[in-house]
């Protein structure tokens, strides 16, 4: 379903008894933040704290925190069911194409995925332009912006759409970068080295040009998954959220940029990133559970607010899993198997765990034909996209569930040899890896856990499985209920 907007998913959060609304005044700096904490953590509902103090906008968080909201945000029952139509579109009569390159001649077809519903002009009065600030009107400090954990370098905007043009092509990225708020018309922009936005920014300040900027809060909660997916730069994420909501996304020209924002956001900050200018920035508390540094970083300087007139403010937290983000990684490791299976076919199922934070540990099964499968697996995995940051591979055989860490950590710690079966590269790694040698890069990981072959310098028996036989379990299942155990 395509919801018309932020406040329509949280009445259908509220209807399903998934909402809590939250009178009494709690403080935006560390409290909601706090609450919003144990309450994903004992698996609670989302939260509307409709008096954050400073401020009279309400704050939303843990809308996205669950299963079932998560699958209610991209309009299904269950996200296997997207991942079914996303692997009918990449499928070809006859199987995947077995070739490099006739894999690569694919991907200009995966832009079908958005095609039917490329985004289109929103018609009226936009509602996320219902008011319109510039100059000394603008105040942040109106928003509840909140800060997070007690050594944050101060509040952060944490749920943002920011919205960037190639300055060549014109053609949009949606991403999601926190956003340090430095004064009322100032604020850090945490565009990291990798990330598309950052390619757009450099791609203008080398042209000695300020970068215009759009920063959209809220809509329908497809566009806020869609910022944080791992798509291939064919495809607009704008159109890929039409595609999720089976309806085009409403744009609406921003009021003192050359941008486009969904017109049925909660919010939207305008403005410009200037070329050559930095600020420090951080710390803040994050996604792997561990502070993030101060570092430099670009600075946006804001030419315009506006907003619906009764705006909700969107905001989530991260810091130690399992948060809410891990929802998010959940529903990317699910939707995009298909096209990691595009180019790596083998591989039956993985598992990214919340507690790895999507790019420090992810396990695959695969069934394994020949020697030395597990490591061209691994190896074909650390060159796709943004798996390039994976810190640990495991590889296991097709029998084993990887959604299950105890039978996966059962038949790592069975299976290998640490010599033989661990192997290093070095390579790209997340710049939030505080541990790495050097800011995004350092080394990786892979472990094959699966069964050995002779070829692999194995000569001795590989013990099966202990397993009872189906004979004796139907037996017992047969007397189980008068055992009275």
């Amino acid at each position: 379903m395509a919801y018309s907007g932020f406040q329509e998913f949280l009445q259908v959060l509220e209807r399903a008894g998934d909402l809590r609304r939250i009178a009494m005044p709690i403080d935006p700096v560390l409290e909601i933040a706090e609450i919003a904490d144990r309450a994903v953590k004992s698996g609670g509902p989302a939260l509307l704290f409709e008096q954050p103090k400073g401020s009279r906008f309400p704050v939303a968080i843990n809308t996205f925190a669950s299963q079932a909201r998560m699958s209610r945000a991209l309009g299904v029952e269950d996200l296997e069911e997207i991942a079914a139509e996303i692997a009918r579109l990449v499928s070809l009569p006859g199987g995947l194409p077995s070739g490099l390159f006739a894999k690569a001649a694919m991907l200009p077809g995966l832009a079908e995925i958005g095609r039917n519903t490329a985004p289109k002009s929103y018609r009226g009065n936009a509602p996320c332009q219902e008011v319109v600030k510039t100059g000394e009107d603008i105040r942040l400090s109106e928003l509840p912006i909140l800060k997070c954990w007690p050594l944050d370098g101060g509040r952060f905007i944490t749920l943002p759409l920011v919205f960037t043009k190639d300055p060549a092509s014109g053609k949009r990225n949606v991403g999601m970068y926190r956003m340090q708020v430095y004064d009322d018309r100032t604020c850090g922009m945490h565009w990291q080295r990798h990330k598309v936005g950052s390619r757009h920014y450099a791609e203008y300040e080398s042209q000695g040009r300020d970068i215009p900027v759009a920063v959209a809060l809220g809509g329908d909660p497809c566009y806020t998954y869609a910022a944080t997916a791992p798509l291939p730069e064919e495809i607009d994420e704008m159109a890929f959220a039409g595609f999720l909501r089976k309806k085009p996304v409403e744009l609406v020209a921003c009021k003192t940029v050359d941008l486009e924002v969904p017109a049925d956001a909660e919010f939207v900050i305008e403005g410009v990133v200037p070329a050559g200018v930095r600020r420090s920035e951080g710390p803040f508390g994050d996604h792997t559970g561990f502070y993030t540094l101060e570092d430099d970083y670009p600075v946006m300087n804001i030419t315009a607010i506006t907003h619906r007139r009764n705006a909700v403010y969107p905001a989530t937290i991260v810091g130690r899993p399992p948060m809410e983000d891990g929802w998010l990684g959940k529903a990317t490791e699910r939707l995009f198997l298909p096209l990691v299976r595009l180019f790596v076919p083998e591989i039956l199922d993985y598992n990214l765990p919340v507690e790895g934070v999507f790019h420090n540990l992810c396990i695959v099964k695969i069934r394994k034909r020949y020697p030395g499968h597990a490591q061209k697996v691994m190896n074909a995995l650390w060159g796709l996209g943004q798996m390039m940051f994976t810190k640990i591979i495991v590889v296991v055989d097709e029998w084993v569930n990887v959604q299950d860490l105890s039978e996966v950590l059962w038949v790592t710690a069975n299976n290998i040899d640490p010599e033989r079966d661990t192997q290093f590269v070095r390579g790209p790694i997340d710049v939030l890896d505080h541990a790495s040698r050097a800011m995004g890069y350092g080394s990786k990981m892979g472990i094959d856990a699966t069964r050995k072959l002779p070829e692999e310098g194995f000569s001795r028996p590989w013990p099966p499985v202990i397993e009872m036989s189906p004979e004796v379990k139907r037996r017992v299942d047969s007397l189980w209920e008068s055992l009275g155990l």
